[in-house]
């Protein structure tokens, strides 16, 4: 009898698990201040898309206790802020990143090149950093790190991570609130061939380590991830890149691709975080077992 009821509550405990792994959370409990009357807005969700983002908010995709590090990343899709790419750039990326015990947060921002919008670009970038700052407020509920919350952002997606880890927040609509008197900046940032726009920034050595990644042929979104390398090496600062040779825009984790380099391009993020001390070990050392360089004439 003991033994049936102890399977009994670890069933239980496994549904709970599930259940609190892909909950929804909006980021401001009454609706966007100055827009809470479109917080009760259906959204449109067809395929692998989703439109119509009223009342921004995360799904928290928790892992599994037992693997748990404590990292957490916020998962900003892309779409072209025309629509948002929810599944392969958002559920899919949270899902693969609890299998390595990270806490992700899959984010639905509001879209100001969707006809009819009536959003601006900071209203995006607003959500976005709403959203790294409601991980830090609720870190000791979600079990992680409040100092080890990072972005990952694919294509429009990858603009906003880029705007929230080099430059100044956008000013808070209304009065704002305590979660407002958070940091909204990355402790690390992996940008997936993210687009062209940014915002003022300065790069310092103290920038977020960055992972950069792209095609060569697309046409888009290769150049960015080059401008960014250069910004770090000027400035001292940690980053990797990553230029494949072929794939176009939007390989995501290379579940749409037949070349192997972007099949295994998810293993190179993982390796970068582990080599980054993200994944529950050490970072190992940076410097290398190599031959001394030849002495200069």
């Amino acid at each position: 009898m003991k033994r049936v009821a102890t399977l009994a509550a670890a069933c239980l405990s496994l549904i709970a698990g599930k259940a609190v792994a892909q909950e929804r959370f909006p980021l401001w409990e009454r609706g966007v201040p100055g827009f809470e009357s479109k917080a009760s807005i259906p959204e449109l969700s067809q395929d692998y898309w989703t439109k119509r983002v009223n009342n921004p908010s995360v799904t928290a995709y928790l892992p599994d206790p037992t693997k748990a590090n404590g990292t957490a990343v916020l998962v900003v899709p892309g779409g072209g802020h025309r629509l948002l790419v929810t599944t392969t750039e958002g559920d899919a990326v949270g899902k693969w990143l609890n299998a390595r015990g990270v806490a992700a947060f899959v984010l639905r921002y509001r879209l100001f090149r969707e006809d009819g919008s009536p959003y601006s670009l900071d209203d995006a970038r607003a959500d976005t950093e709403r959203g790294m700052r409601f991980i830090r407020a609720h870190a000791s509920r979600f079990h992680v790190d409040p100092k080890r919350v990072g972005v990952i952002g694919f294509s429009a997606g990858g603009e906003l991570a880029r705007m929230i880890t080099l430059s100044p927040p956008v000013r808070a609509r209304g009065k704002g609130d305590a979660i407002d008197l958070l940091s909204a900046r990355p402790d690390f940032s992996i940008l997936i061939f993210p687009g062209p726009l940014h915002a003022e920034e300065r790069v310092t050595k103290d920038a977020p380590p960055i992972f950069l990644a792209a095609a060569n042929d697309d046409e888009c979104c290769s150049q960015p991830p080059i401008d960014l390398l250069k910004l770090y090496r000027e400035a001292g600062a940690s980053a990797e890149l990553h230029i494949y040779r072929a794939g176009g825009h939007a390989y995501n984790l290379g579940e749409r691709t037949d070349l192997v380099a972007l099949k295994h391009s998810p293993q190179q993020i993982e390796d970068w975080l582990s080599d980054s001390g993200l994944l529950g070990h050490p970072a190992p050392p940076a410097s290398p077992h190599l031959d001394p360089p030849p002495a200069a004439k």
